[in-house]
This record gives structure tokens, sequence and C-alpha cells, in this order.
């Protein structure tokens, strides 16, 4: 029997290991993936306080090898479901049960898919959905950034270190990045923009070599030749395991007030997989902690 269970290894969930353990409680981590979560998926970090530059892999290990120094344990695997009510708390992992004593969900979100003909089909063969994992691939080729958020704007730069050209699609007529990355990027002779336009179709047969667009203002469609697609227009909650708990707000993202908990006692959520404002590492790693000390005070009023 656990203490706390934290499900997922991202910054929320290494953050709340870190205070829980800490804490002395006896704590475990369930990750499916890599340790760090999507900053594993980033090659350079600028925004992280007391880091000028740091690489996603390299904070992800400083976060994990902190945490596991002072008694955190660590699980691979996948939460298939939960029982949350009542004491204890059940984490099923396909035929395997963990129990303990509170939860605190920290899933995070993937990518959202477009959703449009040829991007399942041709996903490894061109679609990508991580620059940094795979920008090399494209070197002196020109490929097609898809969104106009901190994501596309940023990885659409760090394309340019391989692509010949990189055009972002933004379906909007104004960029939604950073003042900062948008200037970066508008100066970065390789990218250009196409505004107010949507991908309807990435064509070709084993591989990608086009996308068809249209333009969301007077319909008319053009195709632009590229041989990958980077796709960057959201993210959608690791929510699938909790469908029945009640906790989850319309678009799969767990409900939770400022102290982290839900409305089940003994079951909180810290970083991307809440409602929050905010998604990034600095907020993720504070909810973490947050959640951490409340569940040491719930813990202390059983």
């Amino acid at each position: 029997m656990y203490d706390l269970v934290i499900i997922g290894g991202g910054p929320a969930g290494l953050s709340a290991g870190l205070y829980a353990a800490r804490a002395n409680m006896k704590t475990v981590v369930i990750e499916r993936g890599l340790y760090g979560g999507q900053m594993q998926n980033t090659l350079d970090i600028e925004n992280y306080p007391g880091f000028g530059k740091i690489r996603g892999s390299e904070l992800s290990e400083h976060m994990y090898n902190q945490a596991l120094e002072v008694g955190l344990e660590w699980k691979m695997g996948e939460v298939t479901g939960v029982k949350l009510e009542g004491q204890p708390k059940i984490i099923e992992m396909g035929n395997e049960e963990i129990r303990a004593q509170a939860v605190i969900i920290a899933s995070g979100a993937q990518p959202r898919y477009l959703g449009v003909p040829g991007e399942k089909e041709l996903a490894g063969r061109g679609v990508s959905y991580c620059a940094t994992c795979d920008g090399a691939f494209y070197r002196d080729q020109d490929v097609v950034v898809v969104g106009g958020g901190d994501s596309a704007v940023e990885e659409g730069i760090f394309l340019t270190r391989y692509a010949s050209s990189v055009t972002i699609v933004h379906r909007r007529d104004k960029l939604k990045a950073q003042a900062i990355l948008q200037e970066r990027a508008f100066k970065n002779s390789k990218i250009k923009f196409i505004f107010d336009s949507v991908i309807e179709e990435i064509q070709g047969d084993s591989k990608v070599d086009g996308v068809l667009i249209r333009n969301a203002k007077d319909n008319s469609t053009s195709v632009i030749e590229a041989t990958g697609v980077f796709i960057y227009i959201g993210l959608v909650p690791n929510t699938k395991f909790l469908q029945d708990t009640g906790i989850l707000d319309e678009q799969g993202y767990v409900v939770a007030g400022l102290n982290m908990s839900t409305n089940i006692p003994g079951v909180f959520v810290a970083g991307d997989v809440r409602n929050t404002p905010l998604r990034q590492i600095v907020s993720a790693a504070g909810d973490g902690a947050i959640a951490a000390m409340e569940v040491y005070d719930y813990l202390e009023n059983l």
C-alpha cells in the first residue's frame, strides 16, 4: 500500500513526486513512456527559471534523478482503469493493481490530430508531431508546419536548421505565439507564412509529397509541394482511463480547484491534464508541488 500514486511522469508528476518523497510519503510514479513527458520532445527550453537554455532531455533527467535521490519509486506501465471512490484508491494496470490512499493525476496531454485524409496513412512517412525528433530527416527539403501557437512557431524555427524552406500554415490572420518567437520567425528568411488557411488533405502515396490547402475566406484551394508536414494544433488530454469518474469537463480535462483537488476526496491533479489557462513546464511543476502538499494535508487528516 502506497501513501500516494502519481499517474504520469512529466514535469508535473516529477515535481509532485519530489515534494511527496521529501515529505516522507511512500510514493510511486506510473509512466508509460520516458520520464519528462513532452519535455523529451523539446530540443531547447528557454523559459524555465534558472536556465538560460537547456535541452528538454537534460531538464527531464535532472528532475528524474533529483526525485529518485529522495526516495521516489518509478514504475513503467500504462494505467487502464481506476477505482477512486473511498479507500483505498485502486489503480489498474492490466492484470496488476496498485493501491494507495491518495492519487495525483498528472497524465498530461498528447498532440491533437488534424483528422484529414492522408494524415493517418502517412504518419511516420512525412507526417510528424515532433520536429525535434524528426527534423534531421528533412535536410535540404521543403516542409510545412500547421499551427500558429508557440509550439508551431518554435518548432518551425528549429526546422530551418535542416529544411530548405518552412511554410507555416495558420487558420487565422495572425499568429498566437509569444511576441519574441514571432519576431524570430518573421526575421528568418527560410520561413514563409500562409494565413487564413486550413489543410484539407495530405497528399502522397508511400510518403508525403504535398498538402492541399483551402483559403478560409474565399474557399480557393492550392497545393504546396512538401516532403514533411509537422502538426501543432493543440493538445488532447490523456484521460481515457478516467471516463467514468465524473471529474472531467466537456473537453476531457480534469476539473479541479486552485488547490488541485477534484470532487473526489483524495484525488488531485497537476499539469496539462487539468483545466488550466497555462500549459507550460513551469506551471506544471508548480501544480505538482501544490498537489503533493495538498495530499500531505489530506493524509494527515484521514
